[in-house]
C-alpha cells in the first residue's frame, strides 16, 4: 500500500525535479508563493493520512504563522493571534531595517510545518526552489533577516501548539464504543476504532466556553418503534439511498473528502487517499482569493481565519460526537431493516451526531461570506486533481448546504445530524467573526 501511494503522491515532485534539471524553473510571484505554500502542505497532509481534526490543527498553526509575519507588509494590519487564546507576544521587525515579508511568511509557515507533519523530505524540492528564488533576488542581509524573523514568528506559534493538549491526546487508549442499543461501535467494512475520540479536550483558539460546545439538543431517542422519530429517520434514509438520482450521487461523491477510505479487491486492501474536509475548504479559500486578486496580506489573512474556524469547529463537533456516541446508520439498518444494505459512501470511523461536515463547512462558509460577501459565485475545483470533479456555486452558503446534505445522500448521516451540525457551525463562525472583528 505504501509503495503505491508513494508512487502516486511522489510523481509531482519527481516531475518537478526533472523539469528543474532540463530548464530554469519559472519564477513564482510572491502572491503565488503564498498559494503554493498551502498547496504543498495539503499534498503532504494527504500523503501522511492525517485525520481531519489533526489536519485542521496543522492548517491553523501554519496559516497563523504565515499571516503574523506577512501582516507587516501593510502597516496597521492587526494581529490575529493576539486575539486568540493563550498566544504569547510576537516579535516585531526591527525599525529601519529591510525585510521581505513574503519570505518571512514562508519561513514562519515552514518552521511550523516541519514540526507538525511527517514527510518533510517531500517538501524539500519546493522549499529549495522558493528560498533560492528569494536568495537570488535579495541582498544577503535582507534575506537572512527575513528568514530569521519568520522563524521567530513560527516558534511563538509552536509554543502555543505545545500547550493545546495534542500530545496528551496521542497517548489515549483505543475507543471501540459499546454494544448498548443506539451506541456507536466500529462499522463495516474495516471496523476501525473511533478516531480522535478525545479531540474535544483540545484547547480552542476562539471558543472560551464549554457551554458553546454543548448547546445542541440531544439527538432523537434511539427507538425501533415504527412510530418513533428515530425509526422514521432510519427508514427514511434507507428508502432515500435506494433511489438516489445521478445528481445526488454526484453531490455525495464530490463532498466525500474521506481520508480513511479503504478499497478492497479480493484479498488485497489499499488506501484511496483524498483531501480532508478542512483541506477542501482551505482550497475554496484559495479559489476566492485568486478570483478577487487578493493582495498578499489578504491572502494570508483569508487562510488564517478560515483555518481558525475549521479548527475550533472540529473541537466543538468532536466533543459532542463522543458525548452522545450515536450509532451510525449502517449498523442500525443492517441489524433491523436490510442486512445487505450498504451506504454509497464508506462510513468514517467515529460516532454519528452531529455531522462533522455540516459543522465545519458552515463555520468556514460563515467566515468566508463575511470576508468576500453574501453572493460570491465560484467554481469549486479543490478536488479536481484528486477525483476529477468540479462544481459551481452561487455562494459559500450554498456550497455549505450541499456539503451537509451530501452526507445524507451518502448514507452516513441522518437529517437531524446535518441540520444540527449547521446550527453549531454557524454559531462557531459567528464567534470567530466577532472575536476577530472581520
Amino acid at each position: 500500500m505504501r509503495i503505491k501511494n508513494l508512487l502516486v503522491i511522489g510523481l509531482p515532485f519527481l516531475f518537478l525535479l526533472m523539469a528543474c534539471n532540463t530548464k530554469k524553473a519559472e519564477t513564482l510571484s510572491e502572491t503565488e508563493i503564498l498559494h503554493q505554500n498551502l498547496d504543498q502542505l495539503t499534498q503532504v497532509i494527504i500523503y501522511d493520512v492525517f485525520t481531519p481534526p489533526v489536519a485542521s490543527r496543522i492548517y491553523a498553526y501554519s496559516s497563523l504563522a504565515s499571516y503574523e509575519a506577512m501582516r507587516f507588509e501593510n502597516p496597521g494590519s492587526p494581529s490575529i493571534a493576539s486575539k486568540l487564546r493563550k498566544f504569547k507576544e510576537f516579535p516585531a521587525p526591527e525599525k529601519g531595517k529591510e525585510y521581505n515579508f513574503t519570505l518571512a511568511a514562508t519561513s514562519a509557515f515552514f518552521t511550523v510545518v516541519h514540526k507538525v507533519v511527517f514527510s518533510i523530505d517531500s517538501l524539500k524540492p519546493y522549499e529549495d526552489r522558493v528560498f533560492t528564488q528569494f536568495k537570488n533576488s535579495l541582498d544577503e542581509d535582507t534575506y537572512n533577516r527575513s528568514v530569521a524573523f519568520g522563524d521567530s514568528i513560527g516558534k511563538v506559534v509552536l509554543a502555543r501548539a505545545a500547550i493545546d493538549n495534542y500530545r496528551i491526546s496521542r497517548s489515549k487508549a483505543k475507543f471501540l464504543g459499546n454494544e448498548r442499543p443506539g451506541q456507536w461501535r466500529p462499522t463495516a467494512p474495516d471496523y476501525m476504532d473511533g478516531v480522535e475520540w478525545c479531540w474535544g479536550t483540545m484547547e480552542p483558539l476562539v471558543l472560551d466556553s464549554t457551554a458553546l460546545l454543548n448547546e445542541l439538543p440531544e439527538p432523537p431517542k434511539y427507538s425501533m418503534d415504527t412510530n418513533s422519530v428515530y425509526f422514521k429517520e432510519v427508514s427514511g434514509l434507507h428508502k432515500l439511498t435506494g433511489n438516489l438520482t445521478q445528481e445526488q450521487k454526484d453531490i455525495a461523491r464530490f463532498w466525500d473528502d474521506n481520508p480513511f477510505v479503504m478499497e478492497h479487491s479480493g484479498h488485497m486492501m489499499f488506501a484511496n487517499k483524498k483531501i480532508t474536509p478542512g483541506g477542501h475548504w482551505m482550497g475554496i479559500a484559495a479559489i476566492a482569493s485568486r478570483k478577487t486578486n487578493a493582495d498578499k496580506v489578504k491572502i494570508a489573512k483569508v487562510y488564517a481565519v478560515t483555518a481558525v474556524s475549521l479548527y475550533d469547529a472540529f473541537i466543538a463537533c468532536w466533543s459532542l460526537k463522543y458525548k452522545y456516541n450515536t450509532v451510525r446508520p449502517i449498523t442500525v439498518i443492517n441489524e433491523f431493516i436490510d442486512n445487505d444494505w450498504a451506504p454509497m459512501l464508506q462510513t468514517p470511523p467515529f460516532p454519528e451526531y452531529p455531522s462533522g461536515h455540516s459543522t465545519i463547512t458552515r463555520a468556514a462558509s460563515a467566515v468566508l461570506t463575511e470576508v468576500f460577501g453574501e453572493n460570491f459565485a465560484f467554481q469549486d475545483t479543490s478536488d479536481l486533481r484528486y477525483i476529477g470533479m468540479k462544481r459551481d456555486f452561487k455562494s459559500f452558503k450554498q456550497a455549505s448546504d450541499e456539503a451537509s446534505i451530501s452526507r445524507v445522500y451518502g448514507g452516513i448521516h441522518y437529517n437531524f445530524s446535518v441540520n444540527e451540525g449547521v446550527v453549531q457551525g454557524q454559531k462557531i463562525g459567528d464567534k470567530v467573526i466577532e472575536r476577530l472583528k472581520l
